[in-house]
């Protein structure tokens, strides 16, 4: 075992050329750089490494292998299962690393490891055009990125991952790696959707289109007793919805607090404003909405308008599978769950799958849920820690009252830390799985890389 005084001298060595800052748990900022956007997860690493460039994670990663540390990778830290961070092992936290740069002639936009999708909007955004990223703006590019990357673009523009030109990837030997189509294409397949299970992702490239900077989006909430006929009505609009309409809608509640529960719709038609008005004024005239704002609105401001709702630090459980069909049956389970919801944070929630995101085969990148229907999230948020056990039962009986009307596939950015029954990531990755396991075998063989939603190596 590795004495307490071994460790504080390779700390010293590694401090002589890491460019960032190196945080123990007696250091100042330590408390706060701990802390990712789940509140529920509380753990405390024996040291953060905040890196300033790709060769402070070499550093990181080889002071990990020599003191046979566990890592985590912080990018966001917006993922909900908390595997952004570690008890005991070392954290390499990409916060500091932000920049974004925009080619504007070439539709291009390169950005380093702990950028959100605010700070690359608001440089993409200056030249009018953006791609696929969180529908939450204060999200990171590298997890939701690596895992898949549903967002407001995806109909007409794909995943995140679908905009992915190259990644730069520190391996875990310490080499840099440039994975493209041209450059060791089987790592590009396998990070697009395989997560953090390959390297530490230092950059990405990616293709950028036209975008706004004005679209047609917003909000229209009704009356709970009208959800049944507005989520049969969001089945009607999304079964024909054109490539530029996404529509997200959900159970959820008032934002006063008041525990006002809800069904509510949002949309985002990233075509012209013409267009955008066609697509969704049957929305706007559907039902007596208790609230109706949708019009345009700058690109930037629709992908922070849910912000508030995810507040940093709140405690979240939440349970997602992509549903086998939007029935009847379906609809009345989530209403019925919903009514027994015990925070006025929690939401049931259902995004679209369609247009570019369900033409692109399913082996031609590691993430395989290419089939046109809706995903599921069970998201039980809130604030009162004395709640938390409420909260995650709710969440689970939820999940389970909602499990006859699922399919077999999951979207691995959203799969809770407690997913262990059975073999949740295989469901991620469906027919993908086993050339996963072959190429971190290749890549990663010691699983180096394992606090994540983890492939395993195959023998």
């Amino acid at each position: 075992m590795t004495s307490a005084a071994s460790i504080s001298q390779e700390i010293t060595e590694l401090a002589r050329t890491f460019g960032g800052q190196l945080l123990r748990p007696a250091d100042a900022g330590y408390e706060e750089a701990r802390k990712v956007h789940n509140g529920l997860v509380d753990k405390r690493p024996a040291l953060i490494a905040r890196c300033t460039g790709t060769a402070d994670i070499v550093d990181a990663v080889t002071f990990a292998r020599k003191l046979a540390l566990e890592v985590a990778i912080r990018g966001g830290g917006h993922n909900v299962a908390g595997r952004a961070t570690v008890d005991g092992g070392l954290m390499i936290d990409l916060a500091p690393m932000k920049g974004v740069h925009c080619d504007p002639k070439a539709r291009t936009a390169r950005a380093q490891g702990g950028a959100t999708w605010a700070e690359f909007n608001r440089e993409t955004q200056l030249h009018g055009l953006a791609c696929t990223g969180g529908v939450v703006s204060s999200t990171g590019i590298a997890g939701l990125t690596l895992g898949g990357g549903l967002g407001w673009l995806l109909g007409k523009h794909g995943l995140a991952l679908d905009n992915l030109l190259s990644v730069d990837i520190v391996m875990a030997d310490g080499k840099v790696m440039k994975a493209s189509a041209a450059e060791n294409s089987d790592l590009f397949w396998a990070v697009r959707g395989g997560g953090g299970n390959f390297g530490v992702a230092a950059s990405f490239e990616f293709r950028v289109h036209p975008v706004g900077p004005t679209i047609t989006g917003g909000l229209v909430a009704y009356p709970f007793e009208q959800a049944r006929d507005m989520l049969r009505f969001y089945r009607e609009v999304t079964a024909s919805a054109p490539d530029a309409l996404m529509v997200v809608a959900g159970l959820i509640h008032a934002a006063d607090g008041s525990g006002t529960k809800l069904g509510g719709i949002v949309v985002c038609h990233c075509g012209t404003l013409d267009e955008g008005a066609a697509a969704t004024q049957p929305i706007k005239e559907f039902g007596s909405p208790a609230l109706n704002a949708i019009g345009p609105m700058p690109y930037c401001q629709l992908n922070s308008m849910l912000d508030a709702a995810y507040p940093r630090g709140a405690l979240n459980h939440w349970k997602s599978s992509f549903l086998a069909q939007l029935s009847d049956d379906a609809i009345d389970q989530m209403i019925e769950c919903f009514t027994r919801c015990p925070t006025p944070m929690g939401q049931l929630l259902l995004e679209h799958f369609h247009g570019a995101v369900s033409r692109v085969a399913v082996g031609d990148t590691a993430f395989p849920h290419r089939t046109t229907g809706y995903n599921l999230v069970v998201l039980s948020e809130w604030m009162d820690p004395t709640m938390t056990d409420r909260c995650v039962a709710w969440a689970r009986e939820s999940y389970s009252a909602l499990t006859p009307h699922m399919a077999s596939g999951r979207y691995v950015n959203y799969m809770d830390a407690s997913d262990e029954a059975g073999d949740p990531i295989a469901a991620a990755y469906g027919p993908n799985y086993k050339r996963l396991r072959q190429l971190k075998a290749k890549y990663d063989p010691e699983n180096f890389f394992h606090l994540n939603q983890n492939i395993r190596p195959l023998p």
